[in-house]
């Protein structure tokens, strides 16, 4: 029997049915959409499935379009728009039914030296000292149900105790900054791609869960309906994803049903290794968006 890693792996290996189109499923974890990391990664797959391997993905910009049906394959059609002597660009679009649910633009480079600087990574505990999501969640696991005891390919580690589910009593009035230590539970092969897919993949776990701290509102209240919007990666240096990374995120602002939310992933010796923005919808129920005049 595999591992929760193992069928993450599983997932992310698509099934190429004809050139530039590749065929993905979702994971049984009875989900009411497809998580959008999910989406990311094996889009990312699909684009890196056609580009030479002495490229590498430095960058990827996507749109998330329509919520995923779990029970139906998702359909990866690459369009390669560029093979330049340094850059290697593509578009990827995800179908089902015949209709978009995601889109991604990504973009692919060669080894180069150049100038380099970065910020320094933040102090924080080392991810050891932290509480495991079990041991987190524990109080919880009885309203938590099925949630709690899911197979979990992530581990992650709050520096602060945050959740996604409202556990923790000052859930409004904070800061809206976070950390997060994760990486994938268990090891990895040797692929620079793959690693770049499973960052991907757990990108989108807890980002936008920092513009929620400054509000009395979390991801199970009955009044508050959220989902990624898009989603921007910028890979800058080497990483495994199977070794730990400090996902440091906050929030600048939200205005108007949705929020910016920002996050840097640094290795565990201090090194910037990604960059992720995000916009997501932050709705309460019973503020309706404008009816479209069309």
């Amino acid at each position: 029997m595999g591992t929760p890693l193992d069928d993450l792996v599983s997932i992310l290996d698509l099934e190429a049915i004809e050139v530039n189109i590749f065929r993905g499923v979702s994971p049984d974890e009875q989900r009411q959409r497809v998580y959008g990391g999910q989406v990311a990664g094996q889009a990312l797959v699909a684009a890196g499935r056609t580009v030479d391997d002495d490229r590498r993905v430095h960058s990827l910009h996507a749109y998330f379009l329509r919520p995923g049906d779990v029970s139906v394959p998702i359909l990866y059609q690459v369009d390669r728009i560029r093979d330049g002597r340094s850059f290697t660009t593509r578009r990827v679009v995800a179908l089902q039914r015949g209709r978009a649910i995601f889109n991604l633009s990504a973009s692919f480079h060669v080894e180069e030296e150049g100038l380099e600087h970065q910020f320094a990574m933040p102090e924080t505990p080392d991810p050891e000292s932290l509480p495991t999501f079990e041991e987190r969640m524990a109080p919880f696991k009885e309203q938590l149900g099925d949630w709690y005891r899911r197979p979990r390919p992530i581990d992650q580690r709050f520096v602060d105790g945050m959740s996604r589910m409202g556990e923790q009593v000052d859930q409004g009035g904070r800061e809206p900054r976070q950390q997060v230590w994760v990486r994938a539970d268990g090891r990895l092969p040797d692929d620079p791609l793959l690693h770049a897919c499973v960052v991907a993949y757990a990108s989108d776990m807890t980002l936008l869960d920092s513009a929620l701290l400054p509000h009395d509102v979390a991801w199970d209240d009955a009044r508050f309906m959220g989902a990624s919007l898009d989603h921007a990666m910028w890979f800058h240096r080497p990483f495994r994803a199977d070794e730990w990374l400090l996902y440091s995120q906050d929030s600048p602002t939200a205005y108007g049903a949705r929020a910016l939310s920002r996050g840097m992933l640094f290795t565990r010796d201090g090194r910037l290794a990604v960059s992720v923005v995000q916009e997501g919808l932050v709705r309460l129920r019973g503020i309706h968006p404008p009816k479209s005049r069309s």
